[in-house]
């Protein structure tokens, strides 16, 4: 197995993932039961009159919501990252949506913005500005609670830190972490401290290393059904002169099949990365639902959306609406 053909693309992804948590940072499926609403529960969400009672038309919508309440099972229709290609099949774009979800009655609507870490710097110019439209936007970041990244984000001296920098030189990207405003008060930590990070990937057996160990096998299966690029390409790709171009498009193809990434992560039972910081994340969605947000994002990365609109769908009874694009890596090689 030759190395270099076998793990660069999947391992870029990887090296953009550590980095995340090198800077306080880190970044599908359910497996557990979902939990059916308690009659309280169903008294608060039904109880349209506010008698403290429900009366039939108010039981029967309580009764049929019950009997409609999706799976823990994303719509297989939604997406949350693509790749868009011109007609000889050559990589155009990049682009990660905006799902959005709403409660029946209309009132709520929560927006899954899914994320590239590494991005054009328009990308996140644009985040910020479609951010000032919420009441709250909540976000992902391995961080003692309260943490404000200032603006321009922070230096880090930590070896993947500084991987990070050189995968944003190569591919000539910006980083989420120093575009992206944290200190717009609005702005909401919604993750785990790195303490509790750690002492939950302890405790389920998990590791980088395993995780790495994983993305190798996956990478051969790769191989194997040529499904990567040849030695050739990447050696060519990485000497010429339109490098980050050329790289880029061979790392987006490696976006193309996010649920068969997510699964490097996810086992039967979930995973730290995924599944448990989307709980975190909806536990304080929870919190400012109740407190009286009806406009509301989740700004978290692409691979953690399948499982969190499944959670969106399954314990909020939220309802995808409708999805729109931007527009992440442009990779069109017009200036």
């Amino acid at each position: 197995m030759s190395p270099s053909r076998s793990t660069l693309p999947i391992l870029g992804c990887l090296a953009i993932t550590l980095a995340l948590q090198a800077q306080a940072q880190a970044q599908a499926q359910v497996s557990e039961p979902v939990a059916a609403p308690t009659a309280q529960q169903l008294l608060e969400q039904f109880d349209t009159d506010q008698d403290g009672r429900l009366n039939l038309q108010e039981l029967d919508t309580a009764l049929k919501s019950l009997t409609d309440r999706p799976s823990a099972e994303a719509d297989p229709k939604l997406e949350f990252i693509r790749v868009l290609r011109d007609s000889a099949g050559i990589a155009q774009s990049l682009e990660t949506s905006v799902s959005s979800f709403t409660s029946k009655d209309g009132r709520l609507q929560v927006d899954l913005i899914g994320a590239v870490h590494v991005a054009d710097r328009p990308y996140y110019e644009q985040l910020n500005q479609m951010f000032r439209e919420y009441d709250v936007v909540l976000y992902e970041l391995i961080a003692p609670e309260g943490t404000r990244i200032p603006r321009g984000g922070q230096p880090s001296r930590h070896p993947v830190g500084r991987l990070q920098a050189a995968v944003k030189s190569i591919l000539d990207l910006a980083f989420q972490l120093e575009d992206i405003d944290y200190t717009a008060q609005h702005l909401v930590h919604a993750d785990m401290s790195p303490e509790e990070f750690a002492t939950t990937m302890k405790a389920r057996g998990e590791s980088f290393w395993k995780i790495l160990f994983r993305m190798i096998g996956q990478a051969s299966k790769q191989e194997e059904s040529n499904q990567l690029p040849s030695d050739a390409e990447l050696i060519s790709a990485f000497f010429a002169p339109d490098r980050s171009l050329r790289l880029k498009r061979i790392m987006a193809g490696q976006f193309e099949n996010l649920e068969s990434q997510m699964a490097l992560f996810e086992g039967p039972d979930g995973s730290t990365i995924i599944s448990e910081r989307n709980k975190r994340a909806l536990d304080v969605l929870k919190r400012q639902i109740e407190a009286g947000h009806d406009k509301i994002a989740v700004f978290y990365g692409a691979g953690h959306m399948p499982d969190m609109a499944a959670r969106l769908q399954a314990d909020f009874t939220l309802q995808p609406k409708q999805t729109s694009w931007l527009k992440a890596w442009d990779m069109s090689g017009k200036k």
